[in-house]
């Protein structure tokens, strides 16, 4: 006779209304897992890749949805990229979140997913990475004894690894309006419209006539993280945006990035990406059509 086989229980689901009541579960069961769309769990579990005994879903902690604009804008974690989406105001300071929120997904996807979730997978191909590393966003993170706040570009440690510590979350992302002279943009390459990124690129650059003062560029799909792409945007900064310029800022992109090959791509591939999207989205942003 065959041994019998156990499936893993599952997991108790808690629905907290405040942050308050969510610390008090997280510290009766240290190894709850927070949700908030669920979008990446949910698959994990019917999977049987994970085995939480406990899920906190945050969806009802409305603390964690508020956007609040000004200098610097708050945009809360548990905000869904529907929401980002709708709301007019947000999209008209930073289009490029717009953009990126576009290509995420399915609209069913888009109503479930949130910003915090989509980066606290810490997936190297977070759509709203790219862009919010651009936008320089700081994050915010809460936990019973306080708050901190991270610039965004430290909160990625690894695939699957964040700055946060035990019974900390993401509550908010701090953002500050970019100035009137700058725009910028989002590229994403994938196999289908709605297929998770080979490769993604966001460019902000801040001009002046034909001349870039300042450059930021950030890839996803092409390293460990979503990163910073500091080699490409030295390589843009102060210069006149001619042909010779955008092949320096190609051949810089193709050495600076990290990628990996796995059934989707190549590393090869990715790497031509990267420097085709950086040259392709600088072209975008100097089109007179966007000044």
């Amino acid at each position: 006779m065959s041994e019998e086989v156990r499936m893993p229980a599952s997991p108790e689901y808690h629905r907290p209304r405040s942050l308050e009541e969510a610390w008090r579960l997280l510290e009766a069961q240290p190894d709850a897992r927070l949700v908030a769309g669920g979008t990446d769990v949910l698959v994990r579990l019917r999977e049987g890749r994970y085995h939480p005994p406990a899920l906190v879903s945050l969806r009802r902690v409305e603390s964690l949805r508020r956007i609040e604009p000004g200098r610097a804008w708050t945009i809360g974690a548990g905000v869904s990229v529907a929401e980002l989406l709708e709301h007019r105001e947000l999209a008209a300071v930073f289009p490029v979140l717009v953009e990126a929120g576009r290509r995420l997904g399915s609209a069913q996807i888009r109503s479930a997913a949130t910003v915090g979730g989509n980066l606290c997978n810490a997936s190297p191909c977070a759509d709203l990475a790219p862009p919010l590393l651009v936008l320089e966003a700081r994050a915010l993170i809460a936990s019973a004894a306080g708050e901190r706040e991270v610039p965004l570009s430290e909160f990625f440690l690894g695939p699957r690894r964040t700055a946060l510590g035990p019974g900390e979350l993401l509550s908010a992302l701090r953002v500050e309006a970019p100035p009137a002279g700058a725009r910028a943009t989002f590229l994403k390459q994938g196999r289908v419209r709605m297929d998770i990124a080979l490769a993604s690129v966001a460019v902000r650059l801040e001009l002046e006539g034909a001349r870039c003062v300042e450059a930021r560029v950030a890839a996803g799909s092409l390293a460990p993280t979503p990163t910073r792409l500091g080699e490409v945007e030295a390589s843009l900064a102060g210069t006149e945006l001619d042909e010779a310029t955008l092949a320096r800022a190609r051949a810089a992109a193709e050495r600076e990035v990290r990628p990996i090959t796995d059934v989707r791509a190549s590393a090869d591939y990715r790497r031509h990406l990267a420097g085709a999207l950086v040259v392709r989205a600088v072209r975008a942003l100097t089109r007179p059509e966007a000044r």
